[in-house]
């Protein structure tokens, strides 16, 4: 019998002789690679918690006392640890979710994927205990770039002023998803090098306790230290310096790759499916911005510690200059982005839809309200099989409903380079694009003015009418031939446009069809479809909307998602021809 085999709960890790604990980390680390190679996931931030996993489960009493994983991507060997180890198993891999769920276990107090939460969320159960009369260790484990966060700094302020237990595991790994950026990461290879003794201490300026461990890998050490600070009636960081991806050597040797990996081979480290690279969206918007660039525009990249997902390390090796990874900071790049834009220069600024939500506010009030002339690419905002935690496909409801923005959906090259052209040319506007997600497509673009919607009406039939916005436009061009079977000649519509609507030729539309269907990337609630609807209201045509329902959605397979929401070209042609030969009420 192997020693995970012995181990169903934390109990059992407490169970276990002093000497099995290595061998179990050893077991617990080729659990998750067995997962990760598999089936795709983070890989370097949990094999370098195994360890501090490990210790943690044997000198604290889950659940009584509560770790709280930021983001949770970290969070593998604790699930291993706490009865959830057949989910790391042929056959089972769906079992548990990617992060943390207390609806999948007791041993987990928050659904989290995002960044930068585990402090707040651990003062405010450490106030709870306290108001409760309850008893137990807090400890927020947090790491990853993850103190480059706002939010990371509002908690660390207010926990500086709290009374009573709580643990923050600084899990120092020297990564964020990349590499690390700002002036606090200075102060944390200082603290490293003197081993807790330099001058300066970013956490004992915020009035916090301070133990500094360099063994994060050292089971021992790491269970000493638990031990020393158990049951500790104030508030303390300990600043515990690890290795992410330690215990596989292609995950040391490169960091930032295998952050999250799809599927690979675990002996070589190869991914298992990589085709030839091709040509996308990413390559585009890159040769735009250097043929900006040489002639004499003033562009300047931003992004949030996700440089990998528009390929960006390679615009940054040719234009050091241009480029600022300023870390899991969302906010402060569409603030810092927008005034640059105020002060002359041609900032784009590129984000995931998932993680944009956390600048809403710097949306509305400093790019919208200023009328900022930033460009920010969006990522990612389509209905996806995803995790809860991370749909990106509520983006189109909340940032098309902002004053202000013009809001573009390219669906090919030579539209996404006019959009990029004009926007990069005017001054009046802040402007949101939003890059298909499918393979790049060419389709000729002869609009070159956005700064008044103006819909592009490829195809003129009768009857039905089929607005494909953005990455949805070539889901309507197989809808249109489906339709055609059924003799039905459709008009077909890329609107261009989210936050604004071409009234004139919904006008027209309205009044010689007798149903506009609309189809987007997205939640349908408050999204483009349902503002084409609310126009159309007073003519005669009946208008189906064709998105997302209001609903959060965990790694539901993509398929699946398109036949809930008869987005396939069949169910989708199946109620526009019921709504065509449907009497009106």
């Amino acid at each position: 019998m192997s020693v995970l085999d012995k181990v169903n709960s934390p109990a059992d890790v407490k169970a276990l002789a002093f000497e099995e604990l290595p061998e179990l980390a050893a077991e617990v680390r080729a659990a998750v690679l067995h997962k990760v190679s598999n089936y795709g996931g983070h890989v370097g931030p949990n094999l370098g918690v195994v360890e501090m996993t490990v210790a943690l489960h044997r000198v604290f009493d889950s659940p009584k006392d509560k770790l709280i994983w930021d983001v949770s991507h970290q969070s593998y060997p604790h699930k291993i640890l706490t009865g959830r180890k057949t989910g790391f198993t042929d056959g089972h891999f769906h079992d548990v979710t990617p992060y943390t769920s207390q609806e999948e276990s007791e041993h987990d107090f928050f659904k989290v994927g995002h960044t930068s939460t585990s402090i707040a969320n651990a003062l405010g159960l450490a106030k709870a205990r306290d108001l409760c009369k309850d008893s137990g260790n807090i400890i927020a484990i947090i790491g990853d770039g993850s103190l480059s966060g706002g939010l990371a700094y509002e908690a660390l302020n207010n926990a500086g002023a709290y009374q009573g237990n709580l643990i923050i595991i600084v899990n120092d790994n020297q990564m964020s998803i990349a590499e690390n950026h700002g002036g606090m990461y200075k102060n944390l290879a200082a603290l490293r090098e003197t081993h807790g003794f330099a001058p300066d201490n970013l956490f004992r300026a915020f009035g916090l306790d301070y133990y500094y461990l360099d063994e994060g890998n050292d089971i021992p050490k790491l269970i000493e230290v638990f031990e020393k600070f158990k049951d500790i009636n104030h508030p303390i960081v300990l600043h515990i310096s690890t290795e992410k991806g330690h215990g596989y050597a292609p995950a040391v040797a490169n960091k930032e790759a295998y952050h999250w990996r799809s599927p690979f081979e675990l002996e070589t480290g190869e991914a298992k499916h990589s085709g030839s690279a091709v040509r996308n969206y990413n390559e585009v918007l890159l040769d735009i911005m250097d043929q900006k660039i040489s002639e004499g525009v003033p562009i300047f990249a931003i992004n949030a510690a996700v440089p990998g997902a528009f390929n960006l390390k390679k615009f940054a090796a040719g234009h050091p200059d241009r480029y600022y990874d300023a870390g899991i900071a969302e906010q402060f790049t569409l603030t810092f982005g927008g005034a640059m834009a105020m002060g002359g220069a041609r900032p784009i600024i590129f984000h995931n839809s998932t993680f944009l939500q956390r600048g809403y506010d710097q949306m509305v009030h400093d790019l919208a309200v200023n009328n900022e002339p930033a460009i920010v690419v969006l990522h990612g905002a389509v209905i996806s099989d995803s995790d809860t935690t991370h749909q990106g496909s509520l983006a189109i409801g909340w940032i098309s409903n902002i004053p202000n923005l013009v809001y573009l959906a390219p669906t090919s090259e030579e539209e996404l380079t006019a959009m990029m052209n004009w926007g990069l040319a005017q001054s009046e506007h802040s402007v949101v694009i939003q890059l298909p997600e499918h393979g790049l497509e060419h389709r000729s673009s002869s609009l070159k003015d956005f700064s008044q919607a103006k819909f592009d009406i490829r195809q003129k039939g009768e009857r039905v009418a089929l607005l494909g916005l953005g990455g949805m436009y070539h889901q309507v061009e197989t809808l249109a031939k489906v339709l055609e079977k059924a003799q039905i000649h459709a008009t077909l519509v890329n609107p261009l446009f989210i936050s604004q609507l071409d009234k004139a030729a919904l006008s027209e539309l309205g009044n010689t069809h007798s149903v506009i269907a609309t189809f987007e990337d997205g939640i349908v609630d408050g999204g483009f479809g349902q503002k084409v609807a609310s126009y159309l209201g007073a003519y005669d045509v009946r208008v189906l909307n064709f998105g997302a329902w209001k609903e959060f959605n965990e790694e539901v397979p993509l398929e699946e998602l398109y036949a809930r929401y008869h987005l396939t070209p069949m169910s989708a042609a199946n109620d526009i021809i019921s709504a065509l030969v449907r009497p009106a009420q």
